[in-house]
C-alpha cells in the first residue's frame, strides 16, 4: 500500500479532548495511520491511501467531528483560455493536484476559483500547475497571503468581538448583581420616586420586579450570543461521543442561567418556593472569563510558532536572473532550476545553487548556526536566505521552492512539532476520562451537599457549578505541546534540527556520548606534516613525488592528503602502471618502473620490509597524534611521511561543556591505538575506543548500552549511519544543504561540535518546563476541583482560576524563548586548539 502524508490546520479545538476526538474520527477512515493532532499547533497529521480515502472525506470527517479546516482560497485570472474546453481541461487538471479541495475555471470571467489546502500546496504551485497545463495565472496583489495564517487572525478577530459584547453586557450585569447584594440599591436609587418601589426594612434582593428583569435582559445576550459557540461545541462533541471543555461550560452556565429564569418566573408569580436570589450575573462572568482567557490563550499560543514565522522570513522576495542574456527581476517562486543567478553585495541568496563565477564571503547564520562568514567561491554550494556579504556572485540555481534548504527545515521542524512525546501519553490517558469524571464529581457534589449536607438546593447548586466550570482539560492538553514547539523552535534558530519531539525528550536523559573523530572531533581533512628520511640519498621532494604518484589510484582522505601536498609544491607524477589497496593497511604501486610502498607498520611486516631505525619515528609520529605513512621503493625503506588530522575548532570547548554536563565522553575511530590516544588526549575525551571498522561501530554501541549507559552517536550521517540509528540518540553532523535528507533524529546544520551540549541543555530545559506545565496542571486540577467540591470556591472565582490556568502553561512555555543558546562561534572564551603534542590547522607547518 503506497500511502501519503497529510497535515492539515484545525480551526474550532479547545482543548486536549477535541484533539482527541478528531483523532477518533479519522482513524475510522479506511487505511488511516499514525493520525495525530496538536493542541497547540492546531494541526492534524495522518497517513492514508488515496486510492481508498480522498482528501475531501477527511476534511469531511473532521468537519463531522465538530470542527474544521482552514483552508486557502484564490481567485486567479487566467490568460490564453481559448474556449470552453480550455476552461473544462484546466479544471480537470487543477482538481487532481494534491493539495486542491475544489477548483471552478470560468471561461465567461477567465478566472480560477480554488480551495487549498495551505500546508499541502502554496499558490506558486498553483500557477505552476496553470503554467504546465499551457495557460498563465495573472498573479494578483494580496492574493498570495498565508491562507492559514489569515485563517487563525480571523478566529482570533471574531473572539475578540464576542469578547467585547460580553464584557458590554457583562459589566453593568456584575455591578448591579454587586450593588443588590451588598445592599447599596436603596443607597442609589432611594431618593428616585417611583424607581424602586423599595419599602422600609424589605430585604434588597426583593427590589422592584423589574430588576431581576433587567439582569435577565442583560445575561441572555452573553448566554445565547456569546456562549452560543460552547452549546455548538458541546453538541457537536457529544454527537460524537465525546465530551470536551464545551460540555462543562455548557453545563455549569445554563444550569445558573435557566435556574434564575426559573426563580424569576416564580417570584413573578409570588412565590419564594425557589428562593429570591437570581445568578444571572454568574453565568454570565463565567463566560466572559472563560472568552477572555481563550482570547489570550490563543495570542500567546501565536508566539510559540515564532520561530517558525522567523524562517519563513528569511525568505527572498525576489531573484534577479539572467535569461536570454537580459537581467530580470521576478518573483522568487518564479525561479527555476538552471537559471542563472546575480546576487550583489549585501542581498540575499535567493535559492540554492552552485557559485559559477565570482567570490564572497556568505552569512550563514541564520540557518547554521555559524557565526563567522564563509568563503564562497567558483563550485561552492550557497544556501537560500543566507546574505551575501562582499562580492557580486553569479550561480546557478539547483533547488528551488519546496526543495530548498530552508523549506526542507521549515518542514522538518513542522513535523517535529506536529508529532507526540512520550511524556505527553499520561496527560492524553488523563484527559480522556477527564470530563466524565468532573460530570460525575459535580453531580455527587450537588447530592453531597443537598441529601448529606443539607445545605439546601441552591447552594447545593451553586457548588456543583463551581465545579464544572474549575475543571480545565486544556492545561493537561498544552502543558507538553506549547513546549515542544517553542523548544524545537528555538532550536531551529540555533541549528539545532530534531527530527521528532520523543528524539528532543530523549536527547535529555543521555549520560553518554560518543564522538566520531574524523570529521566530528577533527576537520576531516588531513594534512601532511612531517617527512623523515632514512638516509638513502633521496630528497624531500622525491619521497613526496613516489608517495603522491603511488595514492593517485587511491580515494582515501590520506592519499588526498599526499596529493595535496605535491600538487602545492608544484611535483610532477610519474606513470602509474600498477596499483593494489590493500585494507587496512595501504597501497602496492608501480611507478615509473619501481615497486612504491605506501603503508602502515602492519603492511611493512607483511612485505618483510626492515625500517633501518624508523621505527622511533614511527612511533614519536603516532604519539604526536599522527598518522604515519612508511615508504618504500623496490623492498627499501625510503621515509616517513606523518598525516595529522587538525582538531576543529570548538570541538576541546565542546567536549568540556559535555564534562560540566555530567555526561561520559568517548572517542570512537579506525585509528591505531596510539595514535587515538594521543587525540583523544589532546580533545579531552574520557575515553577512547581504537581500530574499530566502520561496520562495527554499531556493536560498539550496543556494548555501551548493554553496560546501562543512555547514549547519543555524533557522526557525519553517512558512514556512521548503523551506529547513528543503534544509539538511543543519534546526531548527524549536517552541511547545511543536505540537512533535510540525514536519517538521524538530531542534526546539527553546522560541523560544530557544540552543537552537541546545546541539544542536550535544549533538552534537558524543555523537558524541565513540560514537567513544570504537567505539575500545575495535575496539581491545579486535583487542588481547585475538590476546593469547589466542598464551597470554597464561588463559580465566577472557579472560572477565572480556570482562564488563568491555561495561560500559565503557556505563558511558562514561552519562557524557553530567553534559553542562552550561543551561536556556534560565540562564547566568552575559545578553547586554545593547538599543543605541542597535537598542532590545529594554524600550526601545521609548511613543507
Amino acid at each position: 500500500m503506497a500511502t501519503k502524508q497529510l497535515t492539515l490546520p484545525v480551526t474550532g479545538m479547545t482543548c486536549a479532548n477535541c484533539a482527541a476526538a478528531i483523532e477518533r474520527g479519522l482513524k475510522k477512515l479506511p487505511t488511516v495511520q499514525n493520525a495525530g493532532v496538536n493542541l497547540a499547533s492546531e494541526r492534524a497529521s495522518l497517513e492514508f491511501d488515496p486510492t481508498q480515502v480522498t482528501q475531501q472525506e477527511i476534511i469531511a470527517r473532521i468537519q463531522k467531528s465538530g470542527y474544521d479546516v482552514a483552508l486557502g482560497e484564490a481567485v486567479l485570472p487566467i490568460k490564453r483560455l481559448s474556449d470552453d474546453n480550455d476552461a473544462q481541461r484546466l479544471e480537470k487538471s487543477l482538481n487532481k493536484l494534491d493539495g486542491v479541495v475544489e477548483a471552478h475555471v470560468n471561461y465567461a470571467t477567465e478566472k480560477a476559483t480554488i480551495k487549498y489546502i495551505p500546508t499541502v500546496v502554496s499558490q506558486n504551485d498553483l500557477r505552476q500547475a496553470i503554467r504546465a497545463a499551457g495557460f498563465e495565472a495573472v498573479m494578483v496583489a494580496g492574493n498570495g497571503e498565508d491562507a492559514e495564517r489569515v485563517a487563525r487572525e480571523q478566529e482570533i478577530t471574531h473572539q475578540k468581538h464576542l469578547l467585547s459584547i460580553g464584557l458590554i453586557f457583562t459589566v453593568p450585569l456584575f455591578v448591579l448583581a454587586m450593588t443588590r447584594d451588598l445592599g447599596l440599591l436603596t443607597a442609589f436609587f432611594g431618593g428616585m420616586p417611583g424607581m424602586l418601589m423599595l419599602m422600609p426594612g424589605m430585604p434588597s434582593t426583593m427590589a422592584a420586579p423589574w430588576f431581576n428583569w433587567l439582569l435577565l435582559a442583560l445575561a441572555t445576550p452573553v448566554q445565547l450570543y456569546v456562549g452560543r459557540q460552547y452549546y455548538v461545541g458541546a453538541y457537536k462533541a457529544l454527537r460524537n461521543g465525546a465530551a470536551n471543555m464545551d460540555v462543562l461550560i455548557a453545563m455549569g452556565t445554563t444550569v445558573a442561567y435557566v435556574y434564575s429564569i426559573a426563580v424569576l418566573i416564580a417570584l413573578t408569580l409570588g412565590s419564594k418556593a425557589l428562593g429570591d436570589h437570581v445568578y444571572f450575573e454568574t453565568a454570565a462572568v463565567i463566560i466572559v472569563l472563560i472568552i477572555l482567557g481563550k482570547f489570550l490563550e490563543a495570542r500567546a499560543k501565536g508566539q510559540t510558532s515564532e520561530a517558525i514565522k522567523k524562517l519563513m522570513g528569511l525568505r527572498a522576495k525576489t531573484a534577479r536572473i539572467v535569461r536570454d542574456g537580459a537581467e530580470l527581476d521576478i518573483p522568487v517562486d518564479d525561479v527555476r532550476a538552471g537559471d542563472l543567478v546575480i546576487v550583489r553585495p549585501g542581498e540575499k541568496i535567493p535559492v540554492d545553487g552552485v557559485v559559477v563565477e565570482g567570490k564572497s564571503t556568505i552569512d550563514e547564520s541564520m540557518l547554521t548556526g555559524e557565526s563567522m562568514p564563509v568563503v564562497k567561491t567558483p563550485g561552492a554550494a550557497v544556501i537560500g536566505a543566507t546574505i551575501n556579504k562582499q562580492g557580486m556572485l553569479k550561480f546557478e540555481a539547483t533547488k528551488v521552492g519546496k526543495e530548498t534548504a530552508l523549506a526542507q527545515i521549515i518542514k522538518l521542524v513542522e513535523e517535529a512539532q506536529g508529532s507526540k512525546a512520550p511524556i505527553q501519553k499520561l496527560a492524553d490517558q488523563v484527559s480522556a476520562i477527564f470530563v466524565p469524571a468532573v460530570i460525575a464529581i459535580a453531580l455527587l457534589t450537588f447530592l453531597g451537599w443537598y441529601f448529606v449536607g443539607g445545605a439546601g438546593f441552591t447552594t447545593a447548586l451553586i457548588n456543583m457549578v463551581a465545579v464544572l466550570v474549575i475543571a480545565c482539560p486544556c492545561a493537561l492538553g498544552l502543558a507538553t505541546p506549547t513546549a515542544i514547539m517553542v523548544g524545537t523552535g528555538k532550536g531551529a534558530e540555533r541549528g539545532l534540527l530534531f527530527r521528532t519531539s520523543e528524539a528532543l525528550e530523549r536527547a535529555g536523559k543521555i549520560n553518554t556520548v560518543v564522538l566520531d573523530k574524523t570529521g566530528t572531533i577533527t576537520k576531516g581533512r588531513p594534512t601532511v606534516t612531517d617527512l623523515v628520511l632514512n638516509g638513502s640519498g633521496l630528497a624531500e621532494t622525491d619521497l613526496l613525488q613516489l608517495a603522491a604518484s603511488a595514492e593517485k589510484g587511491s580515494e582515501h582522505p590520506l592519499a588526498e592528503a599526499i596529493i595535496a601536498a605535491a600538487t602545492e609544491r608544484g611535483l610532477t607524477f610519474g606513470q602509474l602502471a600498477a596499483f593494489k589497496a590493500i585494507e587496512g593497511q595501504g597501497i602496492n604501486a608501480n611507478v615509473d618502473g619501481r615497486e612504491v610502498l605506501v603503508g602502515n607498520l602492519r603492511m611493512m611486516k607483511q612485505f618483510g620490509v626492515a625500517l633501518h631505525g624508523l621505527e622511533n619515528d614511527v612511533l614519536r609520529l603516532q604519539a604526536e597524534a599522527k598518522t604515519a605513512m612508511i615508504t618504500t621503493v623496490n623492498g627499501e625503506v625510503a621515509g616517513v611521511i606523518g598525516v595529522a588530522d587538525a582538531i576543529k575548532d570548538g570541538s576541546i570547548e565542546a567536549i568540556a561543556e559535555l564534562h560540566r554536563l555530567g555526561l561520559e565522553v568517548i572517542m570512537l575511530t579506525g585509528d591505531n591505538q596510539k595514535t587515538a590516544e594521543a587525540i583523544g588526549k589532546a580533545a579531552g575525551v574520557d575515553r577512547v575506543i581504537a581500530e574499530v571498522l566502520p561496520g562495527d561501530k554499531a556493536a560498539v554501541i550496543k556494548q555501551l548500552q548493554a553496560e546501562g549507559k543512555v547514549v547519543a552517536m555524533v557522526g557525519d550521517g553517512v558512514n556512521d549511519a548503523p551506529a547513528l540509528a543503534q544509539a538511543d540518540v543519534g546526531i548527524a553532523i549536517g552541511t547545511g544543504t543536505d540537512v533535510a535528507m540525514a536519517a538521524a533524529p538530531v542534526t546539527l546544520m553546522s560541523g560544530d561540535l557544540r552543537g552537541v551540549p546545546h541539544t542536550i541543555a535544549l533538552s534537558r530545559r524543555t523537558m524541565r518546563t513540560i514537567k513544570q506545565n504537567l505539575f500545575w496542571a495535575f496539581f491545579y486540577n486535583i487542588i481547585l476541583i475538590p476546593a469547589a467540591a466542598f464551597g470554597f470556591l464561588t463559580p465566577m472565582l472557579a472560572a477565572g482560576a480556570m482562564a488563568f490556568s491555561s495561560i500559565f502553561v503557556v505563558s511558562n512555555s514561552l519562557r524557553l524563548r530567553r534559553l542562552s543558546l550561543p551561536l556556534a562561534q560565540d562564547g566568552a572564551h575559545t578553547a586554545k586548539q593547538s599543543s605541542p603534542m597535537y598542532p590545529s590547522e594554524s600550526t601545521v607547518s609548511s613543507i
